[in-house]
């Protein structure tokens, strides 16, 4: 019976140190290792053909090599499972192809009932209602319905939020898709184009260097003030509708019913609030503020003003190891 070995390497500052650690291993007629043989040497005749072959099937375990790329990580920060787990479905290849599949299947399906089977009955006035709401149409006497007002403006501050989430911990690393191009499309197609972005998103983002952060985008996007402001709007326009009596809001559910325009907005607003949550948790785990803000959490389900306060409350990026884009941890069979 072969003794229980428990080999480990501390992390030093040089980085070049191997962390092995091995499961307790059942060995028939495996001969006794001598005491000059080095840790690596034992590693490789564990791994040998004719070693494996040897160990018996009952008691078959992994042995897990770790590589120690920072001097100022340590074991509790080396490897976040929660970064890792986050959109990848069960931690695997095939949770991560499941997770896409499953999101694109989505997209597909909304995509369908935009173009083919939302309520299209008045297409003249919601030509003029967007006219109007881009202030293409000077003053002719008609008020706009309130509620539509307020909606349109928060559509166009929804961007600005998810900005601030997915740059830069939202980024994507492996499958080196760039994040702006899909945020810009949002100003103008919403949730609707940032889902083919959610599909190819693969954690974890690529790590942030001090001289980014006083750069733009991150200089203004990790900035209070930006946080402030996007909150303060948000109440602003909040209250602007909800100050409005019931037949203005009767008005614009019977808009929802009739127009295109106004069905697949609300819907929209419906998906990015959906979706905030996730990406508020993604931002908080990379922040390693997921223990101190989790009380949180529960508030970001409240539509825009929740990941906006979330914002304000977040800690900065300064000072922080963002997860390294290259695995810490590799595993031989």
């Amino acid at each position: 019976m072969l003794p229980n070995p428990n080999l480990i390497s501390c992390n030093f500052s040089t980085c070049s140190s191997l962390l092995i650690k091995t499961h307790i291993i059942r060995v028939s007629n495996q001969p006794t290792l001598r005491p000059h043989k080095s840790k690596l040497s034992y590693l490789k005749t564990l791994n040998h053909p004719s070693s494996i072959s040897s160990i018996s099937p009952l008691f078959h375990r992994r042995i897990g090599l770790q590589i120690c790329h920072n001097s100022f990580d340590n074991v509790e920060d080396s490897q976040d499972p929660d970064v890792n787990k986050l959109g990848s479905g069960n931690g695997g290849g095939g949770g991560d192809w499941t997770t896409s599949i499953l999101l694109f299947g989505l997209w597909a399906v909304l995509m369908y009932y935009v173009f083919l089977l939302t309520p299209n009955q008045t297409p003249i006035r919601d030509k003029y209602f967007l006219e109007k709401l881009l202030n293409l149409k000077g003053d002719d006497g008609f008020r706009m319905n309130e509620v539509l007002v307020s909606l349109w403006y928060i559509m166009g501050l929804w961007p600005v939020v998810y900005s601030m989430l997915l740059i830069p911990s939202g980024r994507s690393s492996k499958g080196k898709v760039p994040v702006w191009p899909f945020l810009l499309a949002s100003f103008f197609g919403g949730a609707y184009a940032l889902l083919p972005y959610f599909v190819l998103w693969r954690p974890p983002s690529p790590p942030v260097e001090e001289s980014e952060l006083r750069k733009w985008p991150l200089n203004v996007l990790e900035s209070k003030v930006t946080a402030w402001v996007l909150i303060g709007a948000g109440l602003s326009l909040i209250a602007y509708a909800a100050l409005a009596n019931g037949d203005v809001w009767k008005e614009f559910y019977q808009y929802s019913r009739e127009s295109k325009f106004i069905h697949i907005t609300c819907l929209d607003f419906a998906l990015l609030s959906t979706f905030a949550p996730f990406w508020v948790y993604n931002d908080m785990t990379a922040r390693k503020w997921s223990d101190k803000g989790s009380w949180i959490l529960p508030l970001t389900l409240i539509p825009f003003l929740g990941p906006a306060l979330y914002l304000v409350l977040r800690p900065g990026l300064a000072g922080l190891p963002m997860p390294s884009a290259n695995p810490t941890v590799t595993e031989e069979n």
